[in-house]
């Protein structure tokens, strides 16, 4: 039976609706893929294992990372968590710290929290069952048929991005390809399209395909293994496949930031929030900050940064006693959340001694990376580094 889950969630090659191709036109449609895929394939640090946590980190790091950005990352995090065990025991705030460049923090939590769940539930091993895989935290429909495809040669066919545009094309299939309908009609043709006797093999055949030739812009069709099957070739579709969807309006966001130095050059950085607010605003600085290690910051309207900050730190450090604050604006810092421009306007305020802040660190400025830091606060941080 297939699995029965929302459209969110996996289905398995079973019982699929019927694809354009079948019998001798499916069998060398699969065998001119794979044939591309064994020559012509990108050498990645991940491929060549069937080792489970390097393949699903692979999958978590890729999610919204470009594969020469996540590469660095991918070996320094296996360098310093080389298998679940040490993942799951490490403080967050190190794994963290370890992730910080990489953005979207959350997966990198989410990570931990699987890990967590994998040694206390599954002895150390990533289920290969897929219920049990879809439980895990920061798993979905497409990271759990990667994994256990390319770990465990089970048969489930991912559909990603990727995949969906050369499916798309194949079929020449219009509209909006994130619908519940099309996306589940795209899952259905995965599933029969997949290779049952090398499932791991081809489902990042798929993905490379999308990747390097069938890209989102011009299309390189003279290259492709198995354009004399696209549909959206003959028809000349192919530059119009899929159709752009529309984006969410840009909310543009002014922030101000405080930089104390000291005598010493060290600065002072205020600590994550101890829990996330289940409905921030689209401008809540600990949200923009990703939940870790920050420099005050306060959302602010144009024209108010220094007036604002004055107020924040008197509250937060001066309390009643009178204090002349000579802030130094620095160059603004432009940052990018998924819908939000940020534009941040930091300041500089010398200080001869640091004031004591509870749950505060002190550090030196021109080295922050000891803590998790998101790369707003980062490109803070070189602001005020930077030449006068």
């Amino acid at each position: 039976m297939p699995y029965s889950g929302s459209t969110a969630e996996m289905c398995l090659l079973c019982e699929t609706e019927p694809s354009m191709l079948t019998d001798a036109p499916l069998s060398r449609f699969r065998k001119n893929l794979l044939a591309w895929f064994a020559q012509f394939q990108r050498t990645m640090p991940w491929r060549g294992t069937r080792d489970p946590y390097r393949i699903w980190l692979s999958e978590i790091m890729l999610q919204q990372t470009r594969v020469a950005a996540a590469i660095p990352y991918y070996e320094r995090f296996l360098e310093r968590f080389p298998n679940v065990e040490t993942l799951a025991a490490a403080p967050e705030e190190e794994v963290l710290r370890v992730w910080a460049g990489l953005g979207y923090y959350s997966r990198a939590r989410n990570l931990q929290k699987a890990a967590q769940q994998i040694v206390a539930k599954h002895n150390g091993h990533f289920p290969s069952d897929p219920e049990a895989a879809l439980a895990l935290p920061g798993i979905g429909a497409y990271t759990a048929a990667a994994i256990l495809s390319i770990a465990y040669q089970k048969k489930y066919a991912v559909l990603d991005g990727n995949v969906a545009r050369v499916i798309a094309r194949l079929n020449a299939i219009r509209g909006d390809l994130r619908s519940n309908g099309t996306w589940q009609t795209l899952q259905k043709s995965a599933d029969h399209l997949l290779q049952p006797r090398s499932p791991g093999d081809w489902n990042q055949a798929m993905m490379e395909l999308g990747a390097t030739l069938c890209t989102p812009r011009s299309p390189q069709c003279l290259l492709c293994p198995v354009s004399e099957f696209c549909e959206a070739r003959k028809q000349g579709l192919a530059e119009v496949i899929p159709e752009k969807r529309s984006k969410r309006s840009t909310v543009e966001i002014t922030l101000a930031a405080l930089v104390l130095v000291d005598l010493r050059g060290k600065t002072l950085l205020l600590p994550p929030p101890k829990s996330p607010r289940k409905s921030a605003a689209p401008d809540d600085v600990h949200t923009l900050v990703s939940r870790m290690w920050h420099f005050p910051i306060i959302a602010v309207q144009p024209g108010q940064a220094a007036a604002a900050l004055t107020k924040l730190a008197q509250e937060l450090f001066f309390g009643a006693r009178k204090f002349q604050m000579e802030l130094v604006p620095l160059k603004k810092v432009r940052h990018a959340v998924t819908y939000r421009s940020i534009t941040v306007l930091p300041f500089r305020l010398e200080i001869q001694k640091l004031p004591e802040v509870s749950g505060a660190k002190v550090l030196p400025l021109a080295n922050l990376s000891v803590v998790a830091i998101s790369n707003l606060t980062r490109k803070v941080a070189r602001a005020a580094l930077a030449p006068k």
